[in-house]
C-alpha cells in the first residue's frame, strides 16, 4: 500500500510559478513511474508529466521548457517545478504512482487545486 499527499498548490498569477510536491509513504515498487496529472473543470484528467525508476521524464507539448520534474528517493518525494504558469495551467494536479510490471500496483493523491488568474 502507498500513499501520496500532494502539496503546493494555489493561486497565482499569469507568468508566476508553483513547486507541487508528493510526498509518498509505503512500499514504493523497485520499477516504476511516478508522474503528475491535471483535470481542468469538465475536461479529462491528462498527464503532464512522468518520471522513471531510471530517472527518464516525459512531459506533455504543452509544458516543456516550463515545468520540470523531479525525484528525490532518498525523501520519497517527487515535485513539479512550474514557472511561466499560464491561466490554461489551472486545474486540479494529481499525483501518482504505478508499477512497471504490476498493473494492480496504482496509488494516486487526494489533488491540489491550482489556479492561474489575475
Amino acid at each position: 500500500q502507498v500513499q501520496l499527499v500532494e502539496s503546493g498548490g494555489g493561486l497565482v498569477q499569469p507568468g508566476g510559478s508553483l513547486r507541487l510536491s508528493c510526498a509518498a509513504s509505503g512500499t514504493i515498487d523497485t520499477f516504476y513511474t511516478m508522474g503528475w496529472y491535471r483535470q481542468a473543470p469538465g475536461k479529462q484528467r491528462e498527464l503532464v508529466a512522468s518520471i522513471t525508476n531510471g530517472g527518464d521524464t516525459n512531459y506533455v507539448d504543452s509544458v516543456k521548457g516550463r515545468f520540470t520534474i523531479s525525484r528525490d528517493k532518498v525523501k520519497n518525494t517527487m515535485d513539479l517545478q512550474m514557472s511561466s504558469l499560464k491561466p490554461e495551467d489551472t486545474g486540479v494536479y494529481y499525483c501518482n504512482v504505478r508499477s512497471t510490471f504490476t498493473s494492480t500496483y496504482n496509488y494516486w493523491g487526494q489533488g491540489t487545486q491550482v489556479t492561474v488568474s489575475t
